[in-house]
């Protein structure tokens, strides 16, 4: 699947529940669901600054595309990393940077997050993107 078909399904996803405390729980079932990263990756180099809880995020390319694996402290943090590697992990370098974030707003995620929460969730993002720029570069 593409990352725009992909955010559509998220999107799609988003729009059954009915109330925020609906779309809190699936986040955090999300999260629950999300691979655990082995523990060789979780080292400072891999911690996003920035984020108000722990997360860890490691990239791998593989066959030209990146596969992302990341692990939190914070359950609801752990949901929110595992919505973004659905949509980017598995993509090619070049339409990770070429994809916007609009689903994020669709979904109204950010407008939900308090404000160091949604500080993280862009440092997030910022992390999966520099993460292929950099492997972008080994093609």
């Amino acid at each position: 699947m593409t990352i725009k078909e992909i955010q559509e399904e998220i999107i799609d996803e988003f729009s059954m529940f009915d109330d925020w405390m609906e779309r809190y729980e699936y986040i955090i079932e999300l999260g629950k669901s999300l691979p655990i990263i082995e523990e060789k990756y979780k080292l400072d180099e891999n911690l996003i600054k920035g984020c108000q809880s722990k997360v860890w995020l490691y990239s791998e390319l593989k066959n030209d595309t990146i596969n992302y694996s990341a692990d939190s402290d914070a359950i609801l943090t752990k949901g929110i990393v595992a919505l973004l590697l659905r949509v980017y992990s598995g993509q090619k370098p070049s339409d990770i940077l070429a994809a916007d974030t609009n689903f994020i707003d669709e979904i109204g995620l950010k407008e939900h997050l308090s404000p160091t929460r949604a500080n993280g969730l862009v440092s997030m993002i910022k992390h999966i993107k520099m993460y292929a720029i950099a492997q972008q570069t080994k093609l």
